[in-house]
């Protein structure tokens, strides 16, 4: 068994409970952190703890902020009427970069997975139904991931909601711009034409 000095059996340790972080990657970067200078190590270690420290969950959507509500949430210009349901805060950005949406979010913090004993009472779901019976919400848009447990997750929210009144539509799937249909798996490729629309 190889020896390392105590402090860098620790951090190697530390670095592999991070996501997709194995043994090798964390002995890489733990040899990569020890050749930085001091301060750029130091920045990073109080960016860690910054980051705990002064984020929390807006009381409103759920995303990750430094106030609460949190500026998507507190903007009169967004329009109260369109609700979009994501997962998690990254699928927020996400959806945040196309420029495209002007509406609200919700952030389930997860999806459906019975496997990993994910159910509705571990998601916000109960704070969803209370946003929608507290708001006139016209359309809600779900833009859970295209997985199954995204799927599963989709298909539980617009059972639930139908019956409260607004729309619920699902965001379109299938192709990515610059993908080969010989490189589409059929799921995708059905997707996208169910999801074709006229030209214009």
């Amino acid at each position: 068994m190889t020896y390392y000095p105590e402090p860098v059996a620790r951090l190697i340790e530390a670095l592999q409970r991070l996501p997709g972080i194995g043994p090798k990657s964390a002995q890489r970067m733990t040899f990569f952190l020890l050749k930085r200078p001091i301060e750029e190590v130091r920045e990073l270690s109080e960016s860690l703890v910054a980051v705990k420290e002064q984020i929390v969950s807006c009381g409103t959507c759920f995303n990750v902020t430094e106030q609460d509500p949190c500026r998507i949430c507190a903007d009169p210009a967004r329009d109260r009427r369109l609700l979009c349901i994501v997962e998690e805060p990254n699928d927020l950005l996400a959806m945040e970069r196309t420029g495209e949406y002007r509406g609200h979010y919700h952030v389930l913090q997860g999806a459906l997975s019975p496997l990993d004993g994910i159910g509705p009472e571990d998601l916000k779901v109960r704070e969803l139904l209370a946003r929608l019976e507290a708001n006139a919400v016209a359309e809600v848009i779900l833009a859970t991931n295209p997985n199954v447990e995204g799927e599963a997750t989709a298909l539980y929210l617009a059972k639930l909601l139908r019956p409260l009144g607004p729309r619920v539509t699902r965001i379109a799937r299938g192709l990515p711009v610059g993908g080969d249909l010989e490189y589409a798996d059929q799921v995708t490729l059905s997707k996208a034409l169910e999801g074709r629309r006229e030209i214009s």
